[in-house]
């Protein structure tokens, strides 16, 4: 009873810490099939209408490996980045919290056990839909933020994101990217740290069929 007491009126909302949110253990990738590159590329657009049907574990450890997975045995990945910084990390919200991607564990580290989905994005569309991946630079791995550091961590999420897009291309998905950010409630909510900065976030899920693309 104290317990409860203490969860439920002395715990800030958004606080919930990520003790209460178990870890998860992805399925290995399947890193073979899918559509041909030209006809991903054909058929890749944005949408912004998602229906409430949730992603597979699979399809969610495929999705993740091609965004920024391991590719080779020296650790490198789907996506290039400066220097082989690997600055990029991807938060991944969805409705029973928030975790990080350990790309290495092939994994989902706990952040946070709160539905953020409604501080992933302005747009109304983006509290409902299933996932929203929040890609954050940790510029202290850059060696500062100035201009043109962070001109490089944009660049490679740009890099990241695209990689979603033609996933999804291929496995019949909808996906958009997606600036518009409550950058400083939503990083106060991942407990990020000063030298973490969020960059873009990108929606996730099945498009509905009325759903128009650009």
């Amino acid at each position: 009873m104290l317990k409860s007491f203490f969860t439920l009126f002395l715990i800030p909302a958004g606080l919930i810490t990520a003790q209460e949110l178990k870890p998860v253990a992805l399925p290995t990738p399947q890193t073979s099939g899918g559509k041909p590159l030209m006809q991903a590329l054909k058929e890749r657009q944005s949408v912004r209408d998602f229906g409430p049907e949730q992603l597979s574990r699979q399809m969610l450890a495929n999705l993740l490996w091609a965004a920024w997975g391991i590719n080779r045995e020296d650790g490198r990945r789907t996506a290039p980045s400066a220097s082989n910084r690997q600055e990029i990390e991807i938060y991944v919200v969805m409705a029973e919290g928030a975790y990080v991607y350990d790309a290495k564990a092939n994994a989902l580290k706990p952040v946070v056990r709160t539905d953020l989905r409604k501080l992933a994005g302005t747009q109304a569309y983006v509290a409902d839909a299933p996932l929203n991946l929040i890609y954050v630079a940790d510029t202290a791995k850059l060696g500062g933020d100035d201009p043109e550091r962070l001109a490089i961590s944009n660049a490679n999420t740009g890099f990241i994101a695209q990689n979603v897009y033609l996933f999804c291309a291929s496995e019949g998905l909808g996906t958009v990217v997606r600036a518009s950010v409550n950058r400083a409630d939503l990083g106060k909510a991942l407990n990020l740290r000063p030298a973490q900065r969020i960059t873009l976030a990108q929606t996730v899920g099945y498009a509905k069929k009325s759903a128009g693309g650009y």
